[in-house]
């Protein structure tokens, strides 16, 4: 039995669930998800208790009964506080700042480059180095951040580009520090 799988899903007050077979629909105060799961497990709901349970001992209901549990609990904080991933600009004349809902990096090419903004993700920049992208699904806000991390990732040897918060980058020492 799946350790994760078998735990109750508590709903908030401010959350709305609602669960049509396979498919879940959860509505809060940062936005609306649904997703359809394949039917290899069974979704209930007594009140505020969401359980999860897998029809049978095969190996793909067993596959997917922790991972179902999983992505309805995250569904369900997602539209009750959100989820948001840090991002640090790392380099000399490495910039952003949101225009309207887009976000413009300038990254040392000769043009800035320009994020636009997914449905459903919001971009913040508290400084000129750093970037927050929040949203309601914790895929999408992941993707994202990922995406814009592709643009410059960090190097080895100075440490200069696009990190997330608290990534440590591992240094390399460069030509100076051969020895023959």
């Amino acid at each position: 039995m799946s350790r994760i799988g078998k735990m109750p899903i508590t709903v908030p007050a401010s959350v709305n669930v609602t669960i049509d077979g396979t498919t879940v629909t959860t509505k809060g105060p940062k936005g609306e998800l649904n997703r359809t799961f394949r039917p290899y497990v069974t979704i209930s709901q007594d009140g505020d208790t969401i359980t999860v349970d897998r029809i049978d001992d095969s190996r793909e209901a067993k596959a997917q009964h922790g991972l179902v549990r999983t992505l309805i609990a995250n569904m369900i904080e997602g539209v009750d506080k959100g989820f948001s991933k840090k991002l640090q600009l790392v380099g000399v004349g490495y910039r952003a700042a949101v225009k309207g809902k887009d976000l413009e990096m300038q990254l040392g090419y000769s043009h800035p480059v320009i994020v636009a903004a997914p449905e459903g993700i919001t971009f913040e920049c508290p400084t000129q180095t750093e970037i927050v992208v929040s949203g309601a699904n914790k895929e999408q806000v992941g993707q994202v951040a990922a995406d814009i991390r592709k643009w410059r990732k960090p190097e080895p040897y100075k440490g200069k580009g696009i990190r997330y918060e608290g990534e440590y980058i591992r240094r390399k020492l460069g030509k100076a520090a051969k020895s023959d």
